[in-house]
């Protein structure tokens, strides 16, 4: 397990099975600039850490939007060049909100190599309810969400019990159905309905509706932005100046820090289960 002062690394075998593509595609990827290159370590072998991981959901997410390679390094050369692995997994999200990806079938073991660990009853219990994999027909073989399971897994060190997860998503379900309705009902009657009545070309509501319907993204992004500086509000009032610092004391000076969230110690796997033929290249 990684301990708070060092991040988990990978060897470029690791990092593969972790991120569901092959050897192959990360090393052509870091040819292209797509990908940073690893830090040498001892003999010589290089060690990826979670910031490359976090690139390549990104960068299969833009592929997934239809993206082609040449955009998408165009994409990359335009974000900040200081950006970490959470600041990479919010943009992620930012740009798949609105267009969730198809599950992938697994069975245990190759779940365990996407994870890079050992994941026990309760492991599975747990990501289940963060929504990062589902049960599917036959003994142990599960239906994966490849963006949530990295960031569920990161989340299965951190003393979180069932119970807990299930409340949180109960919270996030209520409150974002409820911004959802009452953001519904403010558009159609300040903005629809009274549209619809002044104005008598077919055509034009017809264009209308389907402007409505393009707002979509948009909007996601203001909720999860807003909702992102809301939560750093928050936990700023909660445990401090440093959301990973303790809650703060009377005194002034912090607590101590929890558990490390990040991944325990990765598996020899070799090659990427599940790969999908848009990864290789020739």
């Amino acid at each position: 397990m990684a301990t708070e002062a060092e991040e988990p690394s990978f060897t470029v075998d690791e990092l593969a099975a972790r991120a569901g593509v092959t050897v192959r595609t990360i090393r052509f990827y870091g040819t292209r600039g797509l990908l940073p290159p690893p830090e040498i370590g001892p003999r010589r072998v290089g060690r990826y850490g979670p910031d490359h991981l976090s690139r390549l959901a990104l960068i299969e997410e833009l592929q997934l939007q239809g993206m082609t390679l040449a955009a998408i390094e165009r994409y990359l050369e335009r974000l900040p060049r200081d950006l970490n692995a959470h600041d990479l997994a919010i943009h992620r999200a930012l740009v798949a909100s609105w267009t969730p990806g198809p599950a992938e079938e697994a069975t245990h073991g190759e779940l365990e190599r996407r994870a890079g660990r050992a994941l026990d009853e309760d492991d599975v219990d747990r990501l289940a309810a963060m929504g990062a994999l589902g049960r599917a027909a036959g003994p142990e073989r599960y239906l994966i969400d490849p963006g949530l399971l990295r960031l569920g897994v990161q989340l299965l060190d951190v003393p979180i019990a069932y119970e807990t997860i299930v409340a949180a998503r109960s919270v996030l379900t209520e409150h974002t159905r409820s911004a959802a309705r009452e953001l519904t009902r403010l558009f159609r009657d300040e903005v629809w309905e009274p549209y619809r009545e002044r104005e008598a070309d077919p055509d034009r509501v017809a264009a209308m509706r389907s402007r409505s319907a393009q707002m979509q993204p948009m909007v996601v992004q203001a909720l999860v932005t807003a909702f992102q500086r809301s939560l750093k509000e928050e936990l700023r009032a909660a445990f401090g100046a440093h959301p990973g610092a303790g809650p703060a004391r009377p005194d002034g000076h912090q607590g101590a820090a929890g558990p490390a969230g990040g991944p325990g110690p990765a598996s020899e796997a070799g090659g990427a289960p599940g790969h999908h033929g848009r990864h290789e290249h020739s």
